[in-house]
């Protein structure tokens, strides 16, 4: 079947199979690879996205699903080549270690600071609380988020 989503703004289409997840397509057929695929289970939110401005992870949703919807991914969320404030807060924190984890904390904490520009540590904390770190204990994922909310 054919899909045509809007990713990151621009109308893509891709041929998939009926029970395809989104996030194979966004990786595989779409070739946006910043989606990682680890659990496949919906329990660590590296597949992380936003679906029409709702964060869901992306290997629970079917490509169906998403036919005539707007996706935006960690890809998306640079503007004009400058990374989103909580990218850049990321990198300046030391917030990632292995990054298998990084994308959907980025899109996660970057959905948070859309709904609410000054959080406390315990609304980013349940905002991430899908997001599961295998490397860190946390904390500087806390410091980059509140960095991010500074500039």
């Amino acid at each position: 079947m054919r899909v045509s989503i809007t990713v990151n703004g621009e109308v893509r289409e891709a041929e998939v199979w009926a029970g395809e997840s989104l996030l194979t397509t966004l990786r595989d057929r779409l070739d946006l690879p910043g989606s990682k695929n680890a659990c496949e289970q919906g329990e660590c939110g590296s597949c992380s996205v936003l679906l029409d401005d709702e964060l869901v992870c992306s290997c629970l949703v079917l490509a169906a699903q998403a036919d005539g919807h707007e996706v935006a991914t960690v890809e998306g969320l640079a503007d004009d080549g400058s990374l989103h404030p909580v990218q850049d807060a990321f990198a300046a924190t030391g917030a990632v270690q292995c990054g298998f984890c990084t994308p959907g904390f980025v899109v996660a904490a970057a959905d948070l600071l859309r709904r609410v520009p000054d959080p406390s540590d315990d609304e980013i904390r349940e905002a991430l609380s899908g997001n599961l770190c295998r490397c860190t204990g946390y904390q500087k994922i806390l410091d980059a988020v509140h960095l991010a909310v500074e500039r």
